[in-house]
């Protein structure tokens, strides 16, 4: 599975539309129990909706999206819940078309205009994604986007988020004035996800990244207690690398690791090693005891934000981001990295690249 490009708009604000559709966690679901808003009413559907969730515990995602949307025909096609969850998980293991093809099976169970903005959104970011992966970068799949984000905003103007989508989409049919307002619209109405923000002001000021297949728009605590983003890191090379201290192959990766670290040091080069370790003692020793002294943070699991956000699927996978953000190249495996970096970090030397405003630590107050 390649990366996800969901640096095109970050997977937190689906998550949270979803929960706001009623698609939050459960747990202790029993099929015999009285019915609770989001789940399916009929015996059968609710037996059915019981195996969903349990394949989805056990991430056998594609299972889990055949049975929830078999609890919703059971329920006689009432279960607004069980297609939620269906969409989310189709959307987070990458099946665009089949989350484009659930949201639209959902726009007749809206029950209202939020509802019915919500599923347009859902709808128009399956579309987006689904372009901004093909090699052939069809215009069809941005005009239609756009035009479900533009039925959202006019169902539900209270969902500003959106104006971030649309604004990629409208940048990607070369409607560049149109991109920067709705970035701007973002960004001025926008109240929920500030870490969002100094990525669509970079795509308002320069709309050709908006293009580009950036890196994702994550805001991390390090081990060291300093606050990083990857906008915030504007006008570095960045090398993320992603590993356990469970992972052989890892560890024997690890000199090398350090080695670029050492080597670039004073350099516009930032190391960022993610730990999918679940034992955080067990991961402090490792890092203490191995002089990993460059930026540490640890994501728990290929369940993490940054793990799920960059689709790594088998570590040791580490990335290369160039100063403007854009994602260069992803390495499985310790492969050959340093005459890439030599190359980005003199283009980064040669052509300073400046952070936006809202990226700058106390800007703006």
């Amino acid at each position: 599975m390649s990366y996800r490009l969901s640096f095109r708009a970050s997977f937190s604000l689906l998550l949270a539309l979803s929960m706001a559709l009623g698609v939050s966690a459960q747990s202790g679901f029993k099929a015999g129990d009285a019915p609770k808003p989001g789940e399916p009413t009929d015996p059968k559907a609710r037996k059915t909706y019981a195996s969903a969730l349990d394949w989805e515990q056990h991430r056998a995602y594609e299972s889990a999206i055949g049975d929830y949307r078999k609890a919703n025909k059971q329920d006689g096609g009432n279960c607004f819940g069980c297609m939620s969850r269906a969409f989310r998980l189709a959307f987070q293991s990458g099946a665009f078309k089949d989350a484009a093809e659930i949201a639209r099976e959902m726009l007749p169970m809206a029950q209202d205009d939020r509802e019915r903005a919500g599923v347009h959104t859902m709808l128009g970011r399956s579309l987006l994604e689904q372009s901004t992966r093909s090699k052939k970068r069809s215009e069809d799949g941005f005009s239609a986007s756009t035009q479900e984000f533009n039925k959202a905003l006019e169902l539900d103007p209270r969902q500003v988020s959106v104006h971030y989508y649309l604004g990629i989409a409208l940048a990607n049919l070369q409607q560049d004035e149109a991109a920067r307002a709705a970035f701007h619209a973002f960004i001025e109405q926008d109240q929920r996800n500030p870490d969002l923000h100094p990525r669509a002001q970079r795509f308002a000021e320069r709309v050709e990244l908006a293009r580009a297949r950036m890196a994702p728009a994550f805001t991390v605590t390090t081990l060291d207690g300093q606050r990083i983003s990857m906008d915030g890191l504007a006008g570095k090379v960045v090398l993320i690398d992603f590993w356990a201290t469970w992972c052989g192959p890892c560890r024997e990766a690890l000199p090398h690791i350090r080695q670029i670290a050492k080597k670039f040091d004073g350099q516009p080069l930032v190391v960022l090693s993610v730990s999918l370790d679940d034992d955080a003692a067990k991961w402090k020793e490792f890092v203490a005891k191995n002089g990993m002294n460059w930026l540490q943070y640890r994501d728990g699991g290929f369940t993490g934000t940054l793990s799920t956000e960059f689709a790594v699927t088998a570590i040791p996978a580490t990335f290369t981001i160039d100063a403007d953000g854009v994602l260069e190249d992803q390495h499985v495996g310790d492969a050959d990295i340093e005459g890439k970096l030599k190359k980005l970090i003199a283009q980064a030397a040669s052509h300073p690249v400046a952070p936006p405003v809202s990226a700058i630590p106390g800007a703006g107050n």
